[in-house]
């Protein structure tokens, strides 16, 4: 043969059909737009998804990868065809699925469960940040103190000109009030203003500059929404936050445009994903299972999640719905290890156990004191006595101060009180561990096996749609992995003669000998300590390791 063709594998081929078969027994066609068209004749709209779903389990996720695949990859070209669409081609039909995409990727998944005869009762939640597709130093930052500034402005002119009257007495003045204001300017008789008539102009042109500086404020206040302290000129939906690598300056602080994904995994498999513009996951816990319950009618029986979702609202909503949560709180690790134990146990609604196992009584709050309805009040007096005293007065002003008033939370210490214990039982250590390998790893075959860091996409919607096919393309890997080896998935369970965790015994000489040494240290010390990144080197010695051996006249 003087011109060989490279022909597709056979064992390719038959992961291609696997492919395809799940796609048509999950009924995803059933989503897409198959209506025939007038004008030009269009790419079969199943092919064309068949082959973006595989460019992104093969890790290919740009629109340019994704056209050069269709001259140049045999696995893509086997599921498209003679077609060659182009970037633009792929765009229009991303952006297209933006509606369909939650619906396909339920079907997807209640296929793929079926066959692999597994449940999604247990799931695992986490988030990481991508970076967004987003311009360096383009952030806004929401201008609420500026605003407020300007309304004090805004008011003090007005009462210069008489003009107070319907004026909120504190807080933002709303540009339509100082909209309203204008036209009774040209009422003002020049004889009630200092300086006449030309003051008067001059006052009226101050406040049209007002007005205008008041609407650019509520359009950013507006774009930042509710939650948000900031948004990008050039994609308003992302979110300035601090991600772990920073190729700034290497040191994680500065502002980088970016998303917070979060994936509830089960069996290994992203069974749903919400992509947030909050900075923090406490408040993605709720909308994630929401979305959960909306693709599958029914809460998972048990959620396990790292402490960042450890909140009264999280737990109070677990507690609602029936899950069995796994969550830790934000002080678990210290209070695990003994390092920062709990200074208080709760016992019921008038008493609690301090950390130096003294019984106290409910007290009513002193006089002047800033009193919370939800709260419960208790006095501790004579810590000469206790040998964790001045660790439990640390925070306190007056170091040296013999007794001390306690506020708690009867709910959230209750709440947060059986989260440890149940977290300390057998079933939950094997959650424990279950999560760092499942939803951990997921993150880890996304960003480094996928080589998927980033989104490609602007606005909130697009990233979705993208995040939502890169979470497919994953689970698609994974299926036709397991269909190959005809294994099913399996983790680690725990034994039955597995012991329940114990926290680790408080030592007060410890506790003492560490607070100690902290009031030895200088308040710059203290930040430098808790700023310190490790395995980061400093810039003097990046500077030295820059620098070459030898000189060029040397050499």
């Amino acid at each position: 043969m003087l011109f060989y063709a490279c022909p597709l594998p056979l064992s390719e081929r038959k992961k291609l059909d696997t492919y395809l078969l799940l796609s048509e027994n999950s009924n995803t066609w059933k989503y897409l737009n198959l209506e025939i068209e007038p004008g030009r004749s269009k790419i079969d709209q199943c092919l064309l998804f068949a082959a973006v779903l595989h460019c992104f389990v093969l890790g290919k996720a740009s629109l340019r990868e994704m056209e050069v695949a269709c001259f140049t990859d045999l696995r893509i070209i086997y599921l498209i065809g003679e077609a060659q669409p182009s970037r633009s081609s792929f765009s229009r039909f991303i952006t297209d699925l933006v509606p369909k995409i939650s619906f396909i990727f339920a079907a997807l998944m209640k296929r793929v469960f079926m066959e692999c005869s597994k449940s999604m009762n247990t799931v695992y939640l986490d988030g990481s940040k991508f970076e967004a597709n987003a311009n360096k130093y383009k952030f806004v930052w929401r201008p609420t103190i500026f605003h407020l500034r300007l309304c004090e402005k805004v008011a003090n002119l007005l009462r210069l000109m008489h003009l107070e009257k319907g004026l909120p007495k504190a807080g933002i003045i709303p540009s339509k009030i100082i909209m309203e204001k204008l036209p009774d300017v040209d009422n003002v008789s020049p004889a009630l203003i200092e300086g006449g008539q030309n003051t008067l102009a001059k006052m009226r042109r101050q406040l049209s500059g007002y007005l205008l500086k008041a609407l650019e404020y509520e359009e950013k206040e507006a774009i930042c929404g509710e939650h948000r302290n900031s948004y990008y000129k050039t994609d308003h939906d992302a979110t300035a936050t601090c991600l772990k690598e920073d190729y700034y300056s290497g040191l994680g602080s500065q502002m980088h445009a970016a998303y917070n994904a979060q994936i509830v995994v089960s069996n290994g498999f992203v069974v749903s994903y919400y992509v947030s513009q909050d900075r923090t996951a406490i408040r993605t816990l709720q909308p994630a299972m929401e979305q959960y319950y909306r693709w599958y009618g029914t809460y998972p029986e048990r959620l396990c999640a790292d402490a960042g979702y450890g909140s009264l609202a999280n737990y109070e909503y677990c507690d609602q719905k029936g899950i069995k949560a796994f969550i830790k709180y934000g002080s678990w690790n210290r209070e695990k290890t003994g390092r920062n134990p709990a200074t208080y146990e709760y016992v019921d609604e008038n008493t609690f156990q301090c950390l130096g196992e003294r019984k106290e009584q409910r007290v009513e709050p002193p006089p002047n004191y800033r009193y919370k309805s939800n709260s419960a009040y208790f006095y501790v007096k004579d810590y000469s006595r206790c040998n964790f005293g001045l660790y439990c007065r640390r925070y306190l002003k007056n170091k040296s101060q013999n007794s001390r008033l306690f506020e708690i939370h009867p709910r959230y210490a209750l709440l947060k009180q059986q989260a440890r214990d149940l977290l300390l039982s057998p079933e939950a250590i094997e959650m424990r561990v279950n999560r760092s390998c499942q939803v951990e790893g997921v993150f880890g075959a996304i960003k480094q096996n996928m080589e998927y860091t980033r989104f490609h996409r602007r606005s909130r919607d697009r990233v979705t749609v993208e995040f939502a096919l890169t979470s497919t393309g994953l689970n698609v890997r994974k299926y036709l992995k397991f269909i190959e080896s005809e294994k099913v998935p399996f983790y680690w369970s725990a034994q039955q003669t597995l012991e329940p965790e114990t926290f680790k015994k408080p030592s007060a000489k410890k506790i003492e000998n560490r607070i100690n040494r902290r009031k030895k240290l200088q308040p710059n010390e203290i930040a430098k300590k808790a700023t310190k990144i490790r395995g980061c080197a400093s810039p003097t010695k990046n500077r030295i390791l820059q620098q070459p051996l030898f000189s060029s006249k040397e050499l």
